[in-house]
Order: structure tokens, then sequence, then C-alpha cells
């Protein structure tokens, strides 16, 4: 099997976590350009570092295919990697539904004819399935797509940095509260985990993982920060921004260059659904192999089709932007992540460790403060929000506490397995 190295993981990071600045326009009109710059600078230290260097040390220690369901099982028992498990595909439904809408939107504004029906549900589907069907190929295919797809996406950021003209930015003129600004920059910047699922599938993985969470941090935070510099420098106002505002912003620095920077939108789309449903299809594969799942799901064609099936059908969600469920929903599993992480720093101090967060168990602790503090902080201050007409912490206590429900009769439905020579 050919294996991932480090640029292709890097890349295939980069589409997990980010797949260019779409999505940040929120930030920006929410807390103005100074106001988002700072949060930009802030987020990287204190939520996606501490992630990156918590999965830095366990895909080292740790490099099993299933990733970070492996860490939490083996730290607190199946009970807990299960409900990771749980917890990382309901994300995955809101997420993965939400992306090819994307799609459509942006090819609607080319050929209006894609926002009717059958097309706009019919669009959306393709999407899924073809990227479902490029996973076909193996990690390695998909880590590739991912470098081409990148450059793809940030050759026309590249020109509205260096066409854009050069004037002092202008005053703030928001029209939201700082933290709802704080919601976008926590949902552009989760993901780093995501890499993890495909460990067994990565070239010396004990050496490659730290140094792809170096790297992506590092790339996520400057493709979000230069160009909203290089729109703030050239006078437009941050009242002028809302979400999918790059088209009009690009088409304000040069008319032609919003077709350009339309359809990086949809390869940016491609290649962040291509590259989850790598990481998210690993995850059942990994349960299967532990009899939390049906057999079957443990070949990757299997647990592919299923995903892409489950995302097909959910694509009504696809309309709203739900942030916050994503963030909740991925939040309560990132924190079972951090908490493995100090429970095998306890529990098995022998365990091999090639890159190690330094000062012992009182250092993984600290690390694991910001990102859970955070967590916590962002659902206290959003706590009124709602998804229709139910509120999304409730929503997402809800689905969290089916994943308790849902625990024995997996694991009775798959009782048989383990009896099997």
């Amino acid at each position: 099997m050919k294996k991932l190295g480090l640029v292709p993981l890097v890349a295939a990071t980069f589409f997990m976590v980010s797949g260019g600045p779409y999505g940040i326009e929120g930030l920006v009109q929410q807390s103005g350009y100074s106001g988002a710059i700072a949060i930009l600078l802030i987020i990287p230290i204190i939520w996606a570092l501490p992630t990156g260097l918590m999965v830095g040390e366990l895909a080292a220690a740790i490099p099993a295919e299933g990733g970070f369901y492996v860490w939490v099982r083996r730290a607190l028992g199946p009970f807990w990697g299960f409900q990771e498990a749980w917890l990382s595909l309901a994300a995955s439904v809101f997420d993965m539904a939400a992306y090819p809408a994307i799609f459509v939107l942006s090819l609607g504004q080319l050929w209006p004819t894609a926002l009717h029906n059958p097309y706009r549900v019919l669009i959306p589907g393709l999407v899924i399935l073809g990227c479902v069907a490029w996973n076909m190929l193996g990690a390695k295919a998909v880590g590739n797509g991912s470098i081409v797809l990148g450059l793809l996406l940030l050759a026309p950021f590249g020109l509205m940095v260096v066409l854009a003209p050069h004037r002092q930015i202008p005053p703030a003129a928001t029209h939201g509260t700082w933290y709802a600004g704080l919601i976008v920059a926590m949902w552009n910047f989760m993901g780093w985990d995501n890499a993890s699922t495909v460990a067994q599938e990565v070239e010396d993985p004990q050496k490659t993982y730290p140094r792809t969470m170096f790297w992506s941090v590092a790339a996520v935070a400057l493709v979000y920060i230069v160009p909203i510099l290089a729109v703030g420098y050239s006078g437009v106002p941050s009242s002028s921004w809302s979400d999918g505002a790059w088209v009009s912003l690009a088409g304000g620095i040069r008319p032609w260059l919003a077709v350009p920077v339309l359809l990086t939108i949809m390869v940016s789309v491609v290649g962040q659904v291509k590259s989850l449903t790598m990481s998210y299809s690993r995850i059942p594969m990994a349960m299967a192999e532990d009899h939390l799942a049906p057999k079957i799901l443990s070949r990757m064609w299997c647990a592919l089709l299923l995903c892409g099936i489950i995302w097909t059908l959910a694509l009504s969600l696809s309309l709203d932007r739900i942030l916050l469920m994503d963030i909740l929903l991925y939040g309560a599993s990132l924190i079972l992540e951090f908490v493995a992480l100090i429970v095998l720093r306890i529990s098995q101090p022998e365990l091999m460790r090639p890159f190690k967060i330094p000062g012992g168990t009182i250092g993984a602790i600290l690390i694991a403060a910001a990102p859970c503090l955070l967590l916590v902080l962002a659902a206290v201050l959003n706590r009124h929000e709602k998804i229709g007409t139910m509120g999304a912490a409730p929503l997402a206590a809800g689905v969290a506490l089916c994943g308790l429900v849902a625990y024995p009769f997996a694991r009775k439905l798959c009782a048989k397995k383990r009896v099997n020579p």
C-alpha cells in the first residue's frame, strides 16, 4: 500500500481543518479587522496549537487506524471509546451535509438552474459520492489530490494579496458581538485530530504527525490572516463582509478575479469533503475490529459507502451553517481526547512517546486546560442560540445522550462475532 508522506498529509490536514479562508467572513463582520486579526492570532495559540500538540503526541505514540477513537478506548475503555466515535460521527453529519450545499450555492452564481430541483439535491449527492469514489483509490491518492487542489485554491487569493491596493485599514463598523466572532474562529480552526484516523497509512507516523501539526497550524493561520489584511488595506469597510463575500471582495479588487475565486470555492468544498471522507470512514472500520460495529464495516469500501449514504440522506440539513452544533459535538469528543492524553500519561508512563509534550503530567494538564475552558466559555456565551425552534445546546446534549443508549445495543448486536474463530 502506498503511504502518505509529510507534504500530502499536511495538504490533507489543511482541507480537514480549513480548506481556505471561506467561512471566516463572519468573523470580520462581527469583530472588525483589528478584532478579527487579534482573534486569529490568539485562537491558534489557545485552541489549535494545544490540540495539535495532543494529536502529535498520541498519534506518534499510538499510530493506529481509527486514531482518536483508539486513543480514548485504550485510555478509558470501550464504553468511552464508543462515545468518542459516536460524537465524531454525529458531528460529521452536520459538517458533511453543509459543504456540498456551499458547492451548489457557488455553482448557482454561474449556473442558476443548479439552485432548483432536482439539481440542488442531485449535485450535492454527486459531490459526496464522487469523493467516496476518490477515497476508494486509497489515502495516497487523497493526499496527492489535496496538494493539487490546495495549489488551485490558493492561487486566486495570492493574486488578491498582490493586486489589492494599499490604503489605511478603515475603522471597525461591527454589528455583532465578539463571542459570535469567537465561535466562527473556533469552527474554522477545528479538526486537527481528523488526520489521526489514517495513521497506519502514513509513512513513519512517529515523526510525520508532529511535523504535520506544526506546518498545518502555521499554514491555516496564514491563509486566514494574509487575505483579510490585504482586503483591509484595500479600504473595504468591515461592514461589507458577510458569508460568501469573497467573490464580491475579489471583484472589487479586480472584476475578473470574481470568477476564479468563485470556482475555488467549489475546489475547496471538494477538497474538504474528500479529505474528511478519508478521516471519518476509518472510525467505523476501527469499531468493527473491536466488535462495536458490524464486521462488514472493517472493509474500507463498505465503511466509505455507509458514510456516503448517511451524509447523502442528511443533505436536507445542509442549508444551515450550524457552527455551534459542530463545536459542541466536536468539543465533547475533543475533551475526551485530552482526558485520554492525561490518563495515558498516568496509567502508561512506559508507553513509547517519540514526541512528548514537555512538562510531564502537569504540562499535559495545562495544555488541555485552554481548549477545554474555551469550549465551556463558547457554550455558555452562546447558550441562547437556536437550531430552528430548539436550543443548540439541548439538541447537542440529546444527540450525545443517544450514544449512551446506543452502546449496549451495539455490544449486544455484535457480541456473536466475539465467539467466531
